[in-house]
């Protein structure tokens, strides 16, 4: 863990600061001050100098406004979630450029859509690289503007709550696993000491009332928070869309619509079957996973780890939190995920593949703290139709100790990112 100043308790409970420095986000542990450095980083800043304009999308509250105030910290920062400025805006785009200038944070810019072809004239005549840093919450109105009037000017980066390597760097991952997947990775969780239990349910209101009320009229908004609840409770599952529009009351293209709004703020992700079927018929449905297993814990209505360790659903969550590790380690390199799942005809399976234009990886995925040679089953199966080798065959396990075998290699929930070689 690293220190920095002790901060005295009374400063902390009354005041709550939040410190930026360079790249780091300080949160507190106790009386102290804790970096936690964003892996994305280097990645946001090397853009900045190819792109005249960089854009950071991500779920809500995943922590873009304090990334980027950090990380570029001699840019002027405005948020057109003020509604007085956001009008100003509105007036007059060109004029609020104009009074910015060049090097400036536009955070929430999809409030005014029409500033976008005014940022795209500025630059184009401009031709310089890094003058604008945008993001926003409401990711599908954000990216909406950019296709029409940005792209190929900017570099679009996804960011998601903190991963397992970055807590673990900064001291915070917690050690019991039921823990961690009860408590997920929103930053403001470990930067204000909230319970999970006060979090989530105010994260899945707040994202209701401002995200999908500005992206699409719902009229029946209880009904679409079962919708989630019910998403929650098939992850890891194919996806049956009949099913699920079945059991929330609602129609299949109303289902469909809904589970695209999920995927556009970066709630949930679908992992897709591998393409590759070795001559054997394969499952072509995805399946369903979300981006954070606290926001899973709390729509299954877990309230405590005691409450995990015994759930029906533990190892599905544990599977969903490892898959979306591996999408946060794509995310925070700039890259799109080349990951997926296979599945035959006969149910033999392996949990994730990891492609790469080298090499491909074949991971099982087991919530279990012991290690069983019966894990690679399915890999072994794998193997034996796709050439896989064994060093690219592992299994991660809820356990604390890596382990070569001779089918594969045991990995630890904690080191997974040594798959990828990190």
């Amino acid at each position: 863990m690293k220190y920095g100043k002790e901060i005295p308790p009374k400063f902390y409970v009354n005041h709550k600061i939040r410190f930026y420095d360079l790249h780091k986000t300080y949160t507190f542990v106790g009386n102290f001050r804790v970096m936690v450095s964003r892996i994305i980083t280097e990645k946001i800043k090397f853009l900045a100098t190819k792109y005249p304009v960089v854009t950071l999308t991500g779920t809500r509250q995943c922590g873009k406004s304090t990334l980027l105030k950090s990380t570029f910290p001699d840019y002027r920062y405005v948020s057109l979630e003020d509604l007085d400025l956001r009008m100003m805006v509105k007036d007059d785009p060109r004029g609020f450029l104009t009074n910015f200038g060049a090097k400036t944070i536009i955070d929430e810019a999809q409030y005014v859509p029409e500033l976008f072809s005014y940022i795209q004239t500025k630059i184009d005549a401009e031709n310089e690289t890094g003058t604008y840093i945008l993001s926003g919450s409401h990711n599908f109105l954000l990216l909406q503007n950019i296709s029409q009037s940005l792209a190929g000017r900017t570099a679009i980066l996804k960011l998601a709550p903190f991963s397992i390597p970055e807590l673990k760097n900064a001291g915070l991952l917690p050690d019991n696993i039921n823990e961690w997947l009860l408590t997920g990775g929103y930053p403001r969780i470990y930067d204000r000491q909230i319970a999970p239990t006060d979090f989530y349910p105010h994260y899945i209101q707040t994202y209701i009332d401002r995200d999908i009320r500005t992206i699409r009229e719902i009229s029946n908004l209880s009904r679409f928070v079962r919708f989630l609840k019910l998403c929650a409770a098939r992850i890891g599952q194919l996806l049956n869309l009949s099913s699920l529009a079945n059991e929330a009351e609602i129609t299949v293209p109303t289902a469909n619509t809904w589970l695209s709004l999920l995927e556009s703020s970066y709630v949930i992700f679908l992992l897709k079957p591998y393409h590759n079927n070795f001559n054997k018929r394969l499952i072509k449905s995805p399946k369903l996973y979300f981006y954070d297993t606290g926001l899973v814990s709390s729509l299954l209505g877990l309230e405590n780890a005691a409450q995990l360790s015994t759930h029906y659903l533990r190892g599905e969550i544990f599977e969903n939190m490892i898959i979306a590790e591996t999408v946060k380690k794509y995310f925070f390199e700039g890259k799109e995920p080349q990951i997926y799942f296979w599945r035959d005809n006969n149910n033999n399976e392996v949990d994730l593949l990891l492609e790469t234009s080298t090499k491909l990886q074949a991971i099982e995925i087991k919530s279990s703290a012991t290690m069983k040679n019966d894990f690679f089953k399915g890999l072994e199966t794998f193997q034996s139709i796709s050439g896989i080798e064994p060093e690219n065959s592992f299994v991660v396990y809820g356990g604390e100790i890596d382990y070569t075998a001779k089918k594969g290699k045991f990995v630890s929930w904690k080191n997974m990112s040594e798959i990828f070689g990190g």
